[in-house]
């Protein structure tokens, strides 16, 4: 059974009626711990209505201590219990789902993640004539072998694709066999302060950051021996790693490498933030030092409030990051280079502030929120009118 556990905001506009196109989002799950994609859901069920979509958000696993309750979803949103997608009970939930999409009259489904690319994706396609899009929001670095089969099986299943990024596009089309056609590139915005754009200060003190919640993917073992290199030329130097924990034994690791490297005093783990953007404000370079990405909200939130950016050459961090203009881009796993490009930017105050103003210049220019929007509308409407 789909159980609702909330319902609309009441300021969401007045003018959506049952006419208006119904758009179900589908995600896997909500837990503790919030990440991008799960964020990029939220942002979406907030702004879709002011771009004339009604929306709901489906997933099938609600962790009662998720933050998406603080959050407050501005739509319904829907659990439906599913545990696993192979057995009898995912066959009474197809049932469920195939019901739920009718009586809703839902037009557009899109999904985020295995599940519900390729268990809710087939329910969409078989039950119900509903557009089907999947988001692909990586370069398929958590799935399982029989997850990279099932995409390759069924990738004739969606209508369409959003792509976060060029480097996520080729992976679809050359990895998963997708027709080039049905493949889009949108790129994530984020809401872009009215304020004067902020500048770093640089005084004497470079503060150096990344933001990222802790997991082996995310490079962070990387950054702190970079630190470690910088902390010989710039010893005034101060690092810092925000983020929740998702893999405790690889936190254990960085603590026992701080304590290895004798740099306590100088690197700090400081745990989850919600208030990223307070956080950025109060550092001066940015580091994105991850093994693989999709596209990193964190990348273009640092760069909006004028941060340089360091990042590693993997996903779309290239196309976002310019190198050499808005910030470094290096190699993966490459202590060395990333150490060099921290001091670079430690030891030239002037160059680090320049970088961050171009930074800032290109979010607003190619990464807001709006520009994200028009073009999931723009796909939306092509969809319903049978243009792709």
């Amino acid at each position: 059974m789909i159980r609702q556990i909330w319902k609309s905001r009441a300021d969401l506009p007045t003018d959506l009626d049952d006419e208006t196109p119904h758009v179900l989002l589908v995600v896997d799950q909500f837990g503790k711990t919030l990440g991008g994609g799960e964020r990029i859901i939220l942002r979406m069920a907030r702004l879709l209505p002011q771009y004339g979509f009604r929306v709901s958000i489906l997933t099938f696993l609600m962790d009662p201590e998720s933050p998406v309750f603080q959050e407050v979803p501005a739509c319904p949103l829907y659990v439906l219990p599913l545990r696993r997608t192979y057995d009898f009970n995912a066959l009474r939930s197809a049932n469920v789902l195939r019901k739920f999409l009718k009586k809703q009259n839902i037009k557009i489904v899109q999904t985020f993640f295995e599940s519900s690319d390729l268990w809710a994706g087939m329910v969409v396609k078989t039950f119900s004539s509903a557009k089907l899009i999947w988001s692909r929001r990586d370069m398929g670095i958590l799935r399982s072998p029989k997850h990279q089969i099932a995409y390759r099986l069924f990738a004739r299943l969606p209508d369409h694709i959003f792509a976060v990024s060029e480097q996520v596009r080729r992976h679809c089309i050359e990895v998963d066999r997708i027709e080039p056609a049905r493949v889009e590139t949108i790129h994530n915005g984020i809401a872009i302060s009215s304020r004067e754009a902020p500048h770093p200060s640089l005084h004497g003190s470079p503060r150096v950051t990344t933001v990222g919640n802790i997991r082996r993917v995310k490079g962070h073992d990387v950054f702190i021996r970079a630190a470690a290199m910088v902390l010989k030329h710039c010893p005034d130097a101060s690092f810092s790693i925000a983020g929740s924990i998702l893999e405790p034994d690889y936190f254990q690791e960085l603590e026992a490498l701080i304590e290895e490297l004798d740099i306590s005093q100088q690197f700090r783990l400081t745990g989850p933030t919600t208030r990223v953007a307070v956080h950025l404000q109060s550092n001066d370079i940015f580091v994105l030092p991850s093994r693989s990405e999709g596209f990193s909200n964190a990348i273009i939130e640092a760069m909006s409030e004028s941060l340089p950016v360091i990042a590693t050459d993997v996903g779309g961090n290239s196309e976002a990051v310019v190198n050499k203009l808005s910030g470094f881009i290096v190699a993966a796993d490459d202590v060395v280079a990333l150490a060099d490009a921290i001091t670079i930017l430690c030891l030239d105050p002037k160059l680090a502030r320049d970088m961050g103003k171009v930074g800032r210049q290109i979010v607003e220019d190619r990464f807001s929120e709006e520009a994200m929007m028009r073009r999931i509308q723009s796909a939306y409407v092509a969809l319903l009118d049978g243009i792709i």
